[in-house]
């Protein structure tokens, strides 16, 4: 038997972190089984529809690695892939059900079902439809639709007993059948609900794993009676715990955690973002943290998901990034980082390509990049209290002969390379009889105005220049003096 899986999103907008986990999944256990992975665009709600979040599905999926083998975009033997072209599918299986008795014509309006619902909540009571329509003769029924009365179909639920399936994840699930609705598989528009599609969908596309969300555990059961009616095999069922921030907290829009494309645009890696990802919710069972795709593929079993919520901890996953930022080719870190340097550095003249040899070991995020090169344009206002270092035993008074003794010897360079500043500078305090610290994390302090930057004195003055770097000194040595 072939494995075939699939990831069906609804275009609804950005892909969200829990949608990107269930694809990552899907794709995996494929791959490891030699299967197929097939993309479905599951667009029955028009009322949700975003226009151009399909391209998104199909852009984030790609930039993730995640190539699929069937979809609308590609074909296959078991299309359309796109719930919407496949209107005309669903209704001939629904009428099907009404044929069996595991189905019938609904004709109660909104405002009929709104007054019972409204009713059942006096009493505290949760709300199910009564199977009013069920109990209308067949004559009833021709007559409304010949009326062209608007209807929709709905399942026909057993109101006695119990529903049993096995899980990959939760393992034997057992839920009384007195819980289960009689959902809408046929809207008023001739569209199918989600519900019925995906199991119509499913046993034509050849599914043989469905891997979801939990939040389908309750609703599986109705999946399976409408897989026992027609008399079709039901799917292995893999259902996925929830992505949470922490113990009590989903993910979210408004905390900017809930989207891939929310951590993309804060300059994670996408290679990143993939790989820890993967271990939310699973684990290879052992110690290794980095995986590459392949090796993710190769690693991956089912056996070793988790059926606790998954905490996605932002902190651990900027560690993940810092260490791939850390293996990025040079070059390629440079072109990354360019962007992030413009927006703080935009319009100023600075050596990109040594800032970045500074950056890259330092670098977590890249949009916390800006905040760390700033000072090179704008001089923070700093405290004198600065300039107190145990470590170099220094202090505002030590500072100030180390400063004046570094300015002469700055003005009197004209080659301003790196290496030149250095070698100049190192010479003069050898020759002062002063310990290298007493004087360079003054110079640091007083051009930089920071106590922490990429690079040292030397660096920071290289990438200044001369010109601000005796500016900088300059206003420096008078702020000392003013405060002494």
């Amino acid at each position: 038997m072939e494995v075939r899986t699939r990831f069906a999103p609804s275009p609804t907008g950005f892909m969200h972190l829990g949608g990107v986990r269930t694809a990552l999944y899907n794709y995996l256990y494929a791959k490891k089984n030699h299967g197929k992975f097939i993309l479905r665009i599951e667009d029955t709600d028009q009322e949700r529809y975003v226009e151009g979040a399909t391209d998104v599905i199909y852009d984030t999926l790609r930039a993730c690695g995640m190539e699929w083998d069937e979809g609308p975009d590609k074909g296959g033997d078991y299309g359309p892939y796109v719930q919407s072209e496949r209107k005309p599918l669903y209704l001939p299986y629904a009428k099907q059900l009404i044929e069996k008795g595991a189905a019938y014509y609904c004709f109660c309006t909104k405002e009929e079902l709104d007054e019972r619902r409204a009713a059942a909540e006096a009493r505290g009571e949760v709300f199910k439809y009564d199977k009013h329509c069920l109990n209308l003769s067949k004559e009833e029924v021709q007559a409304k639709l010949e009326a062209g009365t608007p209807y929709v179909i709905r399942m026909n639920c057993p109101t006695t007993g119990e529903s049993t399936y096995d899980d990959e994840v939760f393992g034997h699930l057992t839920f009384p059948n007195d819980t289960l609705d009689d959902m809408v598989l046929i809207k008023t528009d001739g569209m199918p609900t989600y519900n019925f599609a995906n199991v119509i969908d499913d046993h034509l596309m050849g599914i043989t794993h469905v891997m979801r969300g939990m939040e389908y555990l309750s609703s599986t059961p109705k999946y399976n009676m409408l897989y026992n009616a027609f008399g079709w095999e039901i799917p292995q069922y893999v259902h996925l715990t929830t992505v949470m921030r922490d113990a009590h907290h989903k993910l979210s829009k408004r905390d900017g955690d809930a989207y891939y494309s929310d951590f993309i645009d804060k300059g994670y890696l996408k290679e990143a973002l993939i790989n820890y990802l993967a271990l939310v919710g699973w684990n290879p069972g052992d110690d290794r943290e980095f995986f590459t795709m392949d090796e993710l593929i190769e690693a991956f079993d089912i056996k070793r998901l988790n059926n606790a919520p998954g905490i996605f901890d932002t902190d651990k996953l900027t560690w993940f990034n810092a260490e791939y930022i850390r293996k990025l080719p040079f070059d390629e870190y440079l072109k990354m980082v360019t962007p992030w340097f413009d927006k703080a550095l935009a319009g100023k003249q600075f050596d990109y390509k040594r800032l970045a040899e500074l950056m890259q070991s330092r670098t977590e995020v890249f949009n916390r990049v800006p905040d760390m090169v700033r000072f090179l344009v704008e001089m923070p206002e700093y405290d004198l209290d600065l300039y107190n270092n145990k470590k170099m035993k220094t202090n505002p008074d030590v500072a100030k002969e180390s400063l004046t003794l570094v300015k002469p010897v700055l003005e009197g360079i004209e080659d301003w390379s790196e290496a030149n500043i250095h070698d100049t500078v190192m010479a003069a305090i050898a020759e002062s009889g002063k310990k290298n610290g007493a004087v360079l994390w003054p110079l640091r302090i007083a051009i930089s105005g920071l106590a922490s930057t990429p690079g040292g004195a030397f660096e920071i003055a290289y990438l200044l220049g001369k010109e601000e770097t005796l500016r900088r000194l300059n206003s420096s040595m008078e702020k000392l003096s003013k405060d002494a």
